[in-house]
C-alpha cells in the first residue's frame, strides 16, 4: 500500500543533478492519491503533482492539433482505460467507469447463487428452533412474511445510490449513501451496526466451532477406545436413526456411558475435553494467530466449502426425514405433553433470527455490481431471496416434522438442531466436521472484514500497526470465548445481533432515505409515508421483542 501511494513525479538524484522522472513501472499520465477521489472524500482536492502532470497532458493535447504525427503524446502519457479520471474546475477528480470490465461480469445465474451462498450461514441451524418458538403454523407465516419484508428493504438499499442527483455514484456503497443523506452520523451509524452483525456472526462461529470440535473429538475418542455410548434421553422411531433431548440430560450436560475401558481414563478425558470449560480456550491456539495476518486471501479460496456444507445439510435432513418419518399434531392455542401450540407469544425470537438469516443489506450493492445485466438486478435479487427462503423453510419444516414426538416433546428442539442427534451418528459427525473446517476458514475472513472497516475509518489504514490489530483481535476473540463458556445459545445470540443491526440497516435507514428522496422529487405520498413509517415501527418492535419474550 505504501508503494502505491508514492507520487509518480519524483525527484531523482543523478550525477548531472536533479531531474523529474515518471515511474517506469506504472507509467500513469498523472497520479491521484486514493483519498483524493471524489467518491471516497468529496471535500478532498487533487494533489499538486497531479495538477502539474495534468497540465502536461493538456499541453500535448494542444500540440496534437497539428497534422504532424510526431507531436502526438507518447504511450507513457496516455492513461490506461481503468486509470482515466475527469477533473473538474474545482480541483476534484472523478474516476471514469469504462465498459471494459463487462466481459468479467457474471451472468444472472452466477449472481443469484452468489447471493444465496453469501446469505446461507449459521442461521440455518437455528431455523427449526425458531419455528418451535413461534409455533409450527405461525412460524411458517412469519418466515415467509419476513422474507418478503427483508427483500423489499434490500431493494431499497440497492436502489439508494440512484436517488442521489448530480453526482457519480458508480462506486458508492450503502455507508456512502448514508453519509450523503445523514452526514458523518449516518456513516458511523452504518459502520457501527455493520460491526454488530459481523462480530455477532464471529461470536456465533466461536460457539459453534466449540460445539463441533467437542463432538468431533468425542466421536473419535469413543471409536478409538471402543466406548459404547448411550446418551441420556436417546430415543428414536427405529433402531438405527435416533434423536436426543439434551434438556433431559443431567445438569452438567454429560451423557451416560456404557464403557469397556477404565473409568479413570474417561474421567480424565471428560475433564480436559469439556464443551464449555476447555474447548473454547483450545480454539484460541488455532484461530488467534490467523486473525493477525495482513491479508485473508488464502482463506478466501475455501469459501466454496460453505456451499458444500449447506448442500450436505439439506441431504442430511432429507435422509433423516425418510428414515424417521413425520410426527405432527395440530393444537392451535394450548400445549400438550409432546406438542407445542401452533401460535406462541415467543414468535419475536424467530423474527430476530430471520432478520440476520436474510441479512445481506450491507453488501448487496457490491454483489450486484458484478451482475452482467444490470437491468435484471431486481429480478435476480428477488429470485435469490426466494431460494434462500425455500431453503430455510425446507430445513425448518423437515426438522420440526421428523422430531419423534412421542416419545420426545417438540420443546426439546435445540437452537442448533445438530445437537438433537447423538454424537455417535456417523452422518452427523461428517456434517459437524465439514462445518468445523469451513468455519475455521471463514472466521479469519470475518475478522479481516471487521479490521478493514474499523481501522480504515479510525486510522485511515487497513493495518495501522501490529499492536492496533492485536488489541482489536483480543476484543473479538475474548467476546467469542466468554459467550461460548457462559452463554452458548446461538439462537439467542443470532436473534439479538440480527434485531439490533436490522433496526438501522434494514428498517430505519432504507425507509428514511427512500422517503427523503421522494420528498425532494415532490413525489412523496401519504401512503408511502404510512408504509415506511410502519416498517420503522416494525423494526423497533422486533428489537424490543427480543428483551420481553
Amino acid at each position: 500500500m505504501e508503494e502505491d501511494c508514492r507520487p509518480l513525479l519524483s525527484s531523482i538524484r543523478t550525477e548531472l543533478g536533479s531531474t523529474d522522472s515518471l515511474d517506469s513501472r506504472i507509467k500513469r499520465p498523472f497520479y491521484v492519491e486514493p483519498r483524493n477521489i471524489v467518491e471516497e472524500a468529496p471535500q478532498e482536492r487533487v494533489s499538486a503533482e497531479a495538477a502539474i502532470l495534468s497540465s502536461r497532458v493538456h499541453y500535448y493535447s494542444r500540440l496534437t492539433g497539428s497534422s504532424d504525427r510526431l507531436l502526438s503524446p507518447p504511450d507513457h502519457v496516455i492513461p490506461r482505460p481503468e486509470e482515466i479520471y475527469i477533473y473538474s474546475p474545482l480541483g476534484t477528480a472523478f474516476k471514469v467507469t469504462t465498459g471494459g470490465d463487462r466481459a468479467s461480469r457474471n451472468p444472472s445465474i452466477v449472481t443469484i447463487f452468489a447471493i444465496w451462498n453469501t446469505m446461507m450461514g449459521t442461521s440455518i441451524l437455528s431455523i427449526p428452533w425458531g419455528i418451535k418458538q413461534a409455533g409450527f403454523t405461525f412460524g411458517i407465516i412469519i418466515l415467509i412474511s419476513m422474507g418478503f419484508l427483508m427483500l423489499y428493504c434490500c431493494l431499497r438499499v440497492l436502489k439508494s445510490p440512484k436517488s442521489i442527483p448530480y453526482m457519480s455514484t458508480s462506486d458508492f456503497e450503502f455507508p456512502d449513501v448514508c453519509n450523503y443523506y445523514f452526514g458523518k452520523f449516518g456513516q458511523w451509524s452504518c459502520l457501527m451496526f455493520s460491526m454488530v452483525s459481523l462480530i455477532g456472526a464471529m461470536v456465533v462461529y466461536w460457539v459453534l466451532m466449540s460445539n463441533f470440535l467437542y463432538n468431533t473429538g468425542k466421536f473419535i475418542y469413543n471409536e478409538a477406545y471402543n466406548v459404547s455410548m448411550a446418551d441420556s434421553g436417546d430415543y428414536g422411531t427405529n433402531g438405527s436413526d435416533r434423536m436426543i433431548c439434551p434438556s433431559q440430560m443431567d445438569p452438567l450436560g454429560s451423557s451416560v456411558f456404557v464403557v469397556s475401558s477404565s473409568n479413570k481414563t474417561d474421567t480424565v478425558f471428560d475433564l480436559w475435553w469439556n464443551k464449555t470449560e476447555t474447548i473454547p480456550l483450545y480454539l484460541i491456539i488455532l484461530l488467534f494467530p490467523l486473525l493477525n495476518f495482513r491479508s485473508a486471501s488464502f482463506f478466501a479460496r475455501f469459501t466454496f466449502l460453505g456451499t458444500i456444507s449447506v448442500v450436505y445439510l439439506i441431504f442430511l435432513v432429507t435422509f433423516k426425514a425418510f428414515r424417521l418419518g413425520f410426527h405432527l399434531e395440530f393444537h392451535w392455542f394450548e400445549a400438550t405433553k409432546y406438542f407445542v401450540p401452533e401460535f406462541r407469544w415467543l414468535f419475536p425470537q424467530l423474527s430476530g433470527v430471520l432478520t440476520l438469516a436474510f441479512f445481506i443489506h450491507n453488501c448487496v450493492i457490491t454483489l450486484m455490481k458484478s451482475n452482467k445485466h444490470q437491468e435484471n438486478n431486481v429480478r435476480d435479487l428477488s429470485i435469490a431471496y426466494v431460494l434462500v427462503g425455500l431453503t430455510y423453510l425446507y430445513v425448518g419444516v423437515l426438522i420440526f416434522g421428523i422430531f419423534p414426538s412421542p416419545p420426545l416433546a417438540k420443546s426439546c428442539i435445540e437452537p442448533n438442531f445438530l445437537d438433537n442427534f447423538p454424537s455417535s451418528d456417523i452422518m452427523v459427525f461428517v456434517a459437524r466436521s465439514c462445518l468445523l473446517f469451513q468455519m475455521t476458514t471463514v472466521y479469519p475472513l470475518l475478522g479481516y472484514l471487521v479490521r478493514v472497516q474499523v481501522m480504515s475509518q479510525i486510522f485511515g489504514k487497513h493495518y495501522p500497526s501490529f499492536l492496533h490489530v492485536l488489541a482489536l483481535n483480543i476484543v473479538i476473540v475474548g467476546s467469542g470465548v466468554l459467550m461460548a463458556m457462559f452463554y452458548p445459545n446461538i439462537g439467542s445470540i443470532i436473534r439479538y445481533s440480527g434485531a439490533t443491526c436490522g433496526l438501522v440497516l434494514v428498517f430505519i435507514f432504507p425507509s428514511l432515505i427512500h422517503m427523503i428522496s421522494l420528498k425532494r422529487q415532490e413525489r412523496l405520498s401519504w401512503l408511502s409515508v404510512l408504509f415506511h413509517s410502519f416498517l420503522i415501527v416494525l423494526g423497533v418492535a422486533n428489537l424490543l421483542g427480543q428483551f420481553f419474550v
